[in-house]
């Protein structure tokens, strides 16, 4: 399980830090109220506003740090079962987690929807009007077309469902960089068999970490790339990492492609 700790080291604000979160610097935005960006009646009647910040979040405005390629590497080894995560930023695709390993919980630039015909289309197709300050339309009803990030009041996307056995199946889970606040992606954390160890990689103690501890549980407080280097270190995997690291960073000097 991940949330923005995970992508704050790459620059990306979270949504809830007094003073440095998302919600608190909206204020350029001229919205009534911070969630209104977020809110489906607000943007019907002016998408503006999230379109500019979708034009920061956009992926390929930012990389993926050290824990996502610990992520990565989970999986190149067979381990990663799912990645459960909160962030819209699409960084742990950028850090070459298959989509099939992922539940993007709240939603992806990845892909859209005509808000009128429902018409599907891959995310991409819009980047140009996103960053040309345009507000990206169907091309075949002029609806307007929204990514598929998921709104306040909107369902969760259906492959949140495969929690209903993923968890049971689980014997180790990783929480990293989340506050355990928002459901029902927080109430996850307790989706797991009582015996299997927790491990929370965290800036604070949070959700049943704080208040229903388990036996098997550990955390590791702090910085979450620091944690995630320990953890690492622990593992004998450091030198293997850090090849990872610096091979994607190679790759990712000619990224993305000219068109």
């Amino acid at each position: 399980m991940a949330g923005a700790g995970i992508s704050t080291p790459s620059g990306i604000p979270d949504f809830r830090s007094p003073g440095s979160g998302l919600y608190s610097n909206l204020e350029q935005y001229n919205i009534p109220y911070p969630e209104a960006i977020f809110e489906l009646a607000y943007f019907f009647i002016n998408p503006k506003p999230f379109f500019t910040l979708a034009k920061e979040l956009y992926p390929g405005n930012y990389r993926p740090n050290y824990a996502h390629y610990f992520l990565r590497l989970l999986h190149d080894k067979g381990l990663l079962l799912r990645l459960y995560t909160q962030n819209i930023d699409g960084l742990e695709r950028a850090a070459g987690i298959p989509p099939h390993r992922l539940v993007e919980a709240h939603g992806t630039f990845a892909t859209a929807s005509c808000t009128v015909c429902r018409r599907n289309f891959p995310g991409e197709d819009f980047r140009g009007d996103v960053m040309a300050d345009r507000v990206p339309r169907c091309p075949v009803c002029t609806g307007v077309v929204k990514p598929d990030i998921v709104f306040f009041g909107e369902e969760l996307p259906q492959r949140f469902l495969l929690h209903v056995a993923d968890f049971p199946m689980a014997d180790l889970l990783f929480v990293i960089g989340t506050s355990l606040e928002v459901e029902p992606f927080a109430s996850l954390a307790r989706a797991v068999r009582g015996s299997v160890p927790r491990v929370l990689i965290n800036r604070d103690l949070v959700g049943p970490f704080a208040w229903q501890q388990r036996p098997r549980d550990v955390a590791q407080l702090g910085d979450v790339v620091s944690g995630v280097r320990a953890l690492v270190e622990l593992l004998g995997w450091s030198r293997e990492l850090q090849a990872l690291v610096q091979k994607e960073k190679e790759e990712w000097v000619f990224w993305p492609p000219e068109k």
